[in-house]
């Protein structure tokens, strides 16, 4: 009874951790190389997202949330199923 009790356990455990796992979705490696926005603040203003290509000079207005354009960039940008800006 014991064995059983462990082999459903270890079933539920399994399909917990699939459920997850979609749940989750795709998982990326955060590295060095694998940043999403870059700013600059001197000698220009600009922020861009590096994997919409959408750019914007007010850098100002980001820092103070305004970040609808990066969302409707990244929506379309993710509906397009690109992987890289450009594609």
């Amino acid at each position: 009874m014991q064995i059983l009790r462990a082999k459903l356990a270890e079933r539920q455990r399994e399909e917990r951790m699939a459920e997850l796992s979609n749940i989750r979705g795709e998982q990326r490696s955060v590295g060095f190389g694998s940043q999403i926005r870059s700013y600059v603040t001197q000698p220009y203003q600009m922020v861009k997202d590096l994997r919409s290509g959408y750019e914007v000079g007010n850098v100002d207005g980001v820092f103070d949330g305004d970040l609808d354009g990066f969302m409707e960039a990244y929506l379309q940008w993710e509906r397009s199923g690109a992987d890289t800006a450009g594609e």
